[in-house]
């Protein structure tokens, strides 16, 4: 590589090749150092941010410089309160990393806050206070008070009692539709769309608890008072509530057959033993069994459980001995071409 350099007389600016060199800081941060660095000390006001416009370095590019900065111990920044309560942030770059104490010491002490101004008395003498000239202020203090009256303390009670859920948008419209068609049966019980509303809140507990809408209906329109019905709501809301009735018995639990003991079959043969169903001795294979003996006259065969070699060895046998006999079906073999 060949190098060519002339050292430059005027308008230069003396880097530190801890600085070019630092492999830690981009080329960024390494800009705006030595830019701060070659500046006059007239400029020391202004913030870095906007010194670092001046470069082109904005935005996100001027927070990641300004970080390695700062983390390196080239910036160093407090930030205080003044007097009217504004927040005040002072800046210190330097071209050599400082630790946090060698920075407040450069730094210094931090400048006082002025104390609050004091109020110049009036000149002259204290006058009498002037009586009249004005017209009494009404009293509205039992009217109104500056402060709200305090809370009464919550005085323990007995527990509320739980709130109703409320009822279906389904259950609503079916009990609002029984109310509305009363008046086919009785022109009496006519009920405006309101009316009706406001009554299937309560028709609504009566579906709830097993009755159905005609069931719902029958009630509404039975015992029909002798004096007629003055007001077909509250008539019906009246026995609404006071015919309404108590909640249905849970279910009980289905009670599931007892499970007889094991006993002993009865038929000859081996020993073993079956859960009965009722009073019978013997097991349902061999009723079966004694059952197709009577019917047949001889007693059903048991399942041949000779394996396949011996039972082809053996029809292999009555084969050879066509004289014999065979106590098996010889099977009959397909040929296929």
């Amino acid at each position: 590589m060949l190098r060519h350099a002339i050292a430059p007389s005027r308008r230069f600016t003396k880097a530190s090749h801890d600085v070019v060199r630092h492999q830690r800081l981009s080329s960024d941060a390494k800009i705006l150092l030595l830019y701060v660095q070659g500046l006059p000390e007239d400029t020391s006001c202004k913030p870095l941010s906007e010194l670092a416009k001046k470069l082109g370095i904005k935005g996100r590019a001027y927070q990641k410089a300004k970080e390695q900065l700062v983390a390196h111990g080239y910036v160093h920044e407090w930030r205080t309160q003044g007097g009217r309560g504004r927040w005040i942030t002072e800046q210190l770059v330097a071209n050599t990393p400082l630790t946090n104490e060698q920075a407040e010491h450069l730094r210094g002490a931090p400048p006082a806050t002025p104390p609050p101004s004091t109020q110049i008395p009036t000149v002259g003498e204290p006058a009498a206070r002037t009586v009249g000239g004005h017209k009494p202020v009404e009293d509205h203090s039992d009217k109104t008070t500056p402060h709200p009256p305090s809370e009464a303390e919550p005085t323990a009670g007995p527990d509320p009692e739980p709130t109703a859920r409320p009822a279906d948008a389904l259950q609503l419209a079916r009990a609002e539709r029984v109310l509305l068609s009363l008046r086919h049966t009785r022109r009496e019980l006519h009920l405006g769309l309101r009316e009706a509303r406001a009554l299937a809140v309560e028709a609504v507990k009566w579906l709830e608890r097993g009755l159905s809408e005609s069931d719902l209906r029958q009630a509404l329109l039975a015992e029909r008072p002798e004096g007629g019905v003055r007001s077909a709501f509250g008539f019906l809301r009246y026995r609404l509530i006071q015919k309404l009735p108590a909640h249905p018995a849970p279910p009980s639990p289905p009670q599931l057959p007892a499970v007889a003991d094991l006993v002993v079959c009865s038929s000859p043969g081996e020993e073993h033993v079956f859960r009965p169903l009722g009073d019978e001795t013997e097991c349902a294979p061999c009723r079966q069994s004694a059952a197709r003996a009577t019917f047949y006259g001889a007693r059903a065969p048991e399942p041949d459980r000779i394996p396949w070699r011996e039972r082809f060895a053996e029809i292999e046998v009555n084969q050879s001995h066509p004289g014999g006999q065979s106590r098996t079906r010889t099977p009959e073999l397909k040929t296929v071409r």
